[in-house]
Parts: structure tokens; C-alpha cells; sequence
């Protein structure tokens, strides 16, 4: 058994939001955006869209009947523009007409004056002004300050990380139905139902139990549609409020890519210490983080950054400083790896810069600074680690050694090709670090039939959560996956639901959909006792469709035992709560417990790089991975391997670019690359970690969502090292490593 979406994905026959059948007399709506980055919005003519054929309506910020505010944790963000624009891109009116083609011809027609304000793109130039949408987060263990006075190896840099749009296959979008009494049913492109149905509860003044928001499954996500969706759902809520009608509303690509927030780009400072053993006892670290317009999902990006700002490391003293930056971009917000990539990079520049000017290879420094059992974090927790234990399984595996002698013994020998290896390891931390949203719940139902419904809170958008919801349930009833059915993520069975976001996901419905079926998996062996004349609830398992005693299969099979169960009138329905234990974090003093546990692994990337052209090749990424005991290893593998590409995308070719006046120019597929079957590694190899620890995972199997999307950061290192077995030249720690990039540097003192 593999994926349950398989077959109809291969057939064309599972159903997204655009794939949903139009209720009669559905209309359609468009965004005007605007054209300035920032500015004083003086006046708004929509006179001649109102005219034009097919319009319903044209709606702005004074027609809202509820509040102009979509912002959730800092309300900064009105739906529709009203004084002020803050981005290029920022909806201001929304047309609605009776079909998709007449709605964006309308749209055309509006007219704005915007009176110019200064434009910020640079997170720095935002930080000394002062513009930070939160005050600074800090992280500090030990003292820095003293130790650097005796450390024997002191170096100090800077870094800059690019943004990474989205690119989820299946844009953003929405299609709002009016439903009786004046309420909604909203269907959206989400990965967080409940904050679609906060977003459209505010702007429509209704409550949330006026609002269903329903999601079948999504074209793709990766953060992008953690936050950003709400505004494409409460712009369709609102046109359907007004109207009485439903309105529908699918991005165009390039309408997608202009108006929606990326990865969040960091401009960072670093410094760092080593002893005479090349022993890392001091770190320093600040980040200046490009949050755009708005907060979005900003701080919880930005605590994140800090969290893993020393990745698989053990460092005694740290002081980690990190800075939310108010500029005039879209506001970025959730990527995959949610700012801990961001802070993973930033301390192996450091690494790689302390190895340059030592003579050393990076991977010395590496391995004797992995973090081990019982050293803390910089955030407090008590590591539990396997960060060594992935390295030397890596290493026996792949033998880092005779890579490395391969990729010299070719150089010495080719002129004008160069090869590069890297290491990089990876710890991440597995829960939301917001303590309150680690919370689930599943409603399972057994019918007469034997048939078994699933609903939870998660939601299903390619990485498999919904073929794990049907294992759980088929494994803890000891039935075929065939009998149960995963159905749609909503607001009204599953209220109050945390994102499918941070990995959590198939732990979080995993684990209150195991409580739900095993309380319904007791109430039915209890009513099989006296018909397999058994003494103890204990003697008896359900398997293979029947009910076993102690261990021998009886006559009793599932359907029977089930149709009895109702005719006793047993409750077979349960609705099931699980929050993780054990877990807290207090920012009054940043210490804390916040991650339920750690995901440990180690990569080996390879590169070979053109030193005529700049182009380069990903020969491999041999990776030892810590995925615990796989629930579904052909799912996992399909994480493992999606996310290693898109940090090598990440880190090498997608730049995102905005011009000085804010206006992104990376806005098409012809201007914006991202890895495709040509770019992708000649080799994947993925070596599962040996560990006996128990976690907190569903079935003890490890979350693989992001962290394989760190492994990445290693073909930036790789690539680096191959451009230095060419030149003598230093390249500044600046990502994506664009063939542009890596030309201009292997050229740089012509």
C-alpha cells in the first residue's frame, strides 16, 4: 500500500478547488492591485468598471460590512487597500462579474492616484529606521562577550539569503457559497481551515458558526497557503455577502506570484570563536529579517530562525539576535523549513569562512561540534540527540573520505571542470513552537457496514497525511485500508484546527485519531467477550478482519461484531482530543521545552561545475535520514527526496528579485527558474537512521516534512568548494549560487 490519492491523481480524477462544480448563478471575481509599492491612495475611480459588461459589482474598503482586517497576530493588514498602499501588488478594489474573462477585463478599467512614498526593500535600511512590525528576539546561553576574549580563532562576516516563491502547482484561490440564514460555506485552497474562517468571520462581521470552510485537498502548499489563502477566501466571502450570490476567485499564475509572499529573505551578521582544538565556544549571531508590508506569519518565522540558529551544533556560549523588518515587498510569510533553514545557513557560513582561513576542511570543524545527549540548546531544551550517530552511519555508508579523494584526484586532472563535496548535517525541531497549537482532533465513525469515516483537521496536499489518517484507523482495527475513507478537512466536524504546517501534521490527527478508534476498538471487544466466551478484554485483538483470542483467530469477524455492537446500541462514533505533553516554552526568559523531539540526519552533496560557463551539476545527495519507524516509506521517500530538491532549487538557481522601486521582476516561469528533471541530482541515495529511541510520533514514526529540505544548503558549500579548486577567490556567503553567480565569481579579479 503506497498513497490512497494515487489512482486518481494518475487518472485525472481527484477533485481540487478549481475541479469543484459551480453552484447555478455563481459570479466571478478579480482583484485590482496596486501598481506602487507605497503611497498615499488619494482617490479610486471604478466608474468605467461598473459600466462594463457583465459586472455585478465593484467593491472597496468603505463598502466591507464587517472590519478591513485579515492581519492575525498583528493586525497590520487591511483586505483591501484604504489611505495607503504598502506593496506592489496590494489588493484595492474587487470586481465581480458574471464570468472570469469579463472580471479581469473590468478589472483593467479602474483608475487610481497614488501620491509616492519612499520605498524599503532592504531589511537593514528598515531595522535603522526602526520599522519593526515586533520587538527583537533574543537567545542567549553562556557569555559570549568574555569567552571571544580568549578564544584562539575569532571570525567575523555577513551573509544574504535570497526569498523562494511558492510555486505550489495549484494557485491560490477560493469559491464562496451563501448559505441559509445568512451564513457561508467557503471552499478554499488552505492549509489552515480555521484561520480561513477567522479571516472571513472578520471582514463579514459573522461568527464562526455562521462560516463552513471545507477543503478537499490542495495543489500543493509549503507554507504558502498557511496565511496567504485567508485573503483570497475573505475576498470571495465578502463579494458574496454583498452580492447574495456565490463568487468564485482562481489566481492567475502571474496574478499569484505578484500579490503573494515568498520564503523570507535575511540579510544576517556573524561571529564566531573556536579554541585551539577547533572546539566552537562562541557564537554570535544577528538577523535582519525582510518580513514585507505586513506581519503575516513573520514572528513565529522569525523565532524559528533562532531556534535552529545553531543546527546540529553544540555551542556553549550563544548570543542569537533576530529582527523583524517592516519593508514595502509583499508581506513573506511560511515557507517549508519556516525561517529554520534561514539560521541553518547562516552558522555553516560561519563554519565554512573559520575552515577557509584555518587550512581546514569544513567537515573537521563540523564533526567535532555535533551536538550530543544532555547538552542544551541555546532555547534550554536537553538534547536527545543522534546528531553524531547520523554523521558516522553517513560516513560508513557513503565514506565521506574517498569522496572527497575522487572530487581532488579529478580536479588535478581536469582543467576546466571542478568538483565539489560537502557535508551537511541537520537538526530540526518537530512541533509548533507556539505551545497552544499543538493540538488535534479526529472524529472517526464504524458504520453497520463495517465502512469506517475519518475526519481530522489535517490537510491533505501531496505529502501523504491522508493516506497515514487511513492507516492509523485500518491498523488499529486491524482491517484492509480499503474499508476506511478519509474524508474533506472541515471547520464544522473539526473545529478549531491548528495548520497543517511545522511537520506536525500526520503526529498531531495521528495520534487523536489512534484515541478515537482505540476508545471505539475497546467499547467493541468488550461486546465480543462473552460471544468468543473470553475471560479479559485483554485476551482479545482485532486482525485480518476478525476477532482473535489470545492470539487464535474466531469465528467472529469484524461486520458481525460491528452490526451486534449497534444492536446493543454501543456507541460506535468518537470524537477524540490529543495535545502534545511535555512541551512549553516562556519567552519571558526564552528558555524552555519546546519541540516534542528532534529530527537528526547527514548529507553528503557532490557538484561538478563548468568553469567556462558558471553551470553546474548535482552529482548526488547521499544522506543518512532519521524518519523513525516509517509509517509508509514510498511516501516518506517522496518527502525526502520533493524537499531535498526544493532546498537545492533554494540554494542554487530560484532568485526572487524586486526592482528598487518594489515591482517583482522574477514574475513569470521564464524569468523565475526552479530545479526541473535536467537539474535534479544525478543520484538520491537515502540511508534510514538506526535508532532505538522512542519519541512522540505517531507509531514512532519521525515527521519528514521539512527537514530534508536542509540537506540543500549543502550544494551551496559543494559548489563553493568546487569554485575554489579553480581560483583562489572567496565568495561572499550570498545564496542562490546562480550560475551568474558562480561565473561572476570564478572570474572576479579579471
Amino acid at each position: 500500500m503506497k498513497n490512497i490519492d494515487s489512482k486518481s491523481h494518475v487518472r485525472g480524477e481527484s477533485v481540487y478547488l478549481d475541479d469543484i462544480p459551480t453552484v447555478q448563478g455563481t459570479l466571478y471575481a478579480c482583484v485590482f492591485d496596486s501598481p506602487l509599492a507605497h503611497g498615499k491612495l488619494t482617490s479610486i475611480d471604478t466608474s468605467e468598471a461598473e459600466e462594463s459588461e457583465g459586472v455585478v459589482r465593484v467593491i472597496t474598503a468603505k463598502d466591507l460590512i464587517g472590519e478591513n482586517q485579515i492581519g492575525g497576530i498583528v493586525p497590520d493588514e487591511p483586505l483591501l487597500a484604504d489611505g495607503e498602499v504598502h506593496f506592489a501588488g496590494q489588493p484595492i478594489a474587487i470586481v465581480v462579474a458574471k464570468s472570469e474573462e469579463l472580471a479581469r477585463k473590468a478589472a483593467k478599467k479602474i483608475t487610481v492616484d497614488i501620491e509616492p512614498l519612499e520605498v524599503v526593500t532592504d531589511p537593514r535600511v528598515a531595522a535603522a529606521k526602526g520599522d519593526l512590525i515586533v520587538p527583537p528576539k533574543k537567545f542567549v546561553l553562556g557569555d559570549t562577550a568574555s569567552v571571544f576574549e580568549n578564544c584562539a580563532h575569532v571570525f567575523e562576516g555577513r551573509t544574504e539569503q535570497n526569498g523562494q516563491e511558492h510555486l505550489y502547482i495549484e494557485t491560490q484561490g477560493a469559491y464562496a457559497v451563501p448559505t441559509e440564514g445568512g451564513g457561508l460555506k467557503v471552499y478554499s485552497s488552505t492549509q489552515g481551515p480555521t484561520a480561513v474562517q477567522r479571516a472571513v468571520c472578520r471582514v463579514t462581521g459573522l461568527a464562526m458558526h455562521e462560516v463552513e470552510v471545507d477543503v478537499q485537498r490542495l495543489g500543493g502548499g509549503f507554507g504558502g497557503k498557511e496565511d496567504q489563502a485567508n485573503a483570497w477566501a475573505a475576498v470571495c466571502a465578502v463579494a458574496t455577502q454583498l452580492t447574495k450570490r456565490p463568487v468564485k476567485y482562481a489566481l492567475h499564475r502571474m496574478e499569484d506570484m505578484r500579490m503573494t509572499g515568498k520564503r523570507h529573505p535575511y540579510s544576517s551578521d556573524y561571529k564566531i570563536g573556536l579554541d585551539a582544538d577547533f572546539k566552537i565556544v562562541a557564537y554570535e549571531a544577528t538577523f535582519y529579517q525582510n518580513a514585507g508590508a505586513a506581519c503575516d506569519l513573520s514572528p513565529p518565522v522569525l523565532e524559528r530562525t533562532l531556534f535552529h540558529c545553531t543546527n546540529s551544533y553544540f555551542i556553549p556560549n550563544v548570543t542569537a539576535t533576530a529582527y523583524c523588518c517592516r519593508t514595502n515587498l509583499p508581506p513573506n510569510t511560511a515557507f517549508r523549513g519556516f525561517g529554520g533553514p534561514q539560521g541553518m545557513f547562516v552558522i555553516e557560513a560561519a563554519i565554512a569562512h573559520a575552515a577557509e582561513k584555518l587550512g581546514l576542511p569544513a567537515s573537521e570543524i563540523q564533526r567535532a561540534n555535533l551536538i550530543d545527549d544532555g547538552d542544551e540548546f541555546p532555547y534550554g531544551q536537553i538534547a536527545e540527540s543522534d546528531a553524531i550517530t547520523s554523521w558516522a552511519q553517513a560516513d560508513d555508508k557513503f565514506n565521506f573520505a574517498t569522496l572527497q579523494k575522487e572530487a581532488v584526484e579529478f580536479n588535478a586532472s581536469s582543467k576546466y571542470f571542478k568538483k565539489g563535496v560537502a557535508m551537511m548535517p541537520v537538526c530540526f525541531g518537530i512541533s509548533f513552537t507556539k505551545t497552544p497549537m499543538n493540538q488535534a482532533r479526529s472524529l472517526v465513525h464504524v458504520y453497520t457496514d463495517g465502512s469506517i469515516a475519518v475526519s481530522t483537521g489535517a490537510v491533505e496536499m501531496g505529502q501523504g497525511v491522508n493516506t497515514k489518517m487511513a492507516q492509523v484507523a485500518a491498523k488499529m482495527f486491524g482491517l484492509d485500508i480499503d474499508v476506511v475513507k478519509v474524508h474533506t478537512t472541515n471547520t464544522l466536524r473539526i473545529a478549531n484546527t491548528s495548520p497543517t504546517a511545522a511537520s506536525a501534521a500526520a503526529d498531531l490527527n495521528g495520534k487523536a485519531t489512534q484515541l478515537a478508534c482505540e476508545t471505539i476498538r475497546k467499547r467493541l471487544l468488550e461486546v465480543a467477550l462473552p460471544l468468543v466466551e473470553a475471560a479479559d478484554i485483554d485476551d482479545l485483538s482485532l486482525q485480518d478482519g476478525f476477532v482473535f483470542r489470545n492470539g487464535e483467530k474466531t469465528s467472529l469477524g469484524w461486520q458481525t461484531l460491528v452490526m451486534d455492537a449497534h444492536l446493543q446500541r454501543v456507541n460506535l462514533s468518537e470524537h477524540s482530543h490529543y495535545a502534545t505533553p511535555g512541551i512549553g516554552f516562556d519567552w519571558t526568559t526564552a528558555k524552555g521545552h519546546p519541540f516534542a523531539y528532534h529530527v537528526y540526519g547527514t548529507a553528503i552533496v557532490g557538484v561538478t561545475v563548468d568553469c567556462l560557463r558558471g553551470r553546474y551539476e548535482v552529482d548526488y545527495v547521499k544522506c543518512c535520514h532519521d524518519f523513525g519507524t516509517s509509517m509508509n516509506t514510498a511516501v516518506d521517500l517522496g518527502q525526502i527526496e520533493g524537499g531535498i530538491v526544493q532546498g537545492l532549487g533554494w540554494m542554487t538557481m530560484e532568485e526572487v528579485v524586486y526592482d528598487a522601486d518594489g515591482r517583482l521582476r522574477s514574475n513569470a516561469l521564464s524569468t523565475y527558474k526552479v530545479p526541473d528533471i535536467y537539474s535534479v541530482p544525478k543520484e538520491i541515495a537515502v540511508l534510514p537512521l538506526e535508532t532505538d529511541r522512542d519519541n512522540l510520533a505517531i507509531f514512532n514514526s519521525k515527521a519528514v516534512g521539512e527537514p530534508p529540505l536542509m540537506y540543500g544548503i549543502g550544494a551551496y558549500f559543494a559548489i563553493r568548494n568546487a569554485v575554489k579548486a579553480y581560483t583562489d577567490c572567496s565568495p561572499k556567503f550570498d545564496c542562490p549560487f546562480t550560475p551568474e553567480r558562480v561565473l561572476m565569481n570564478l572570474y572576479s579579479k579579471l
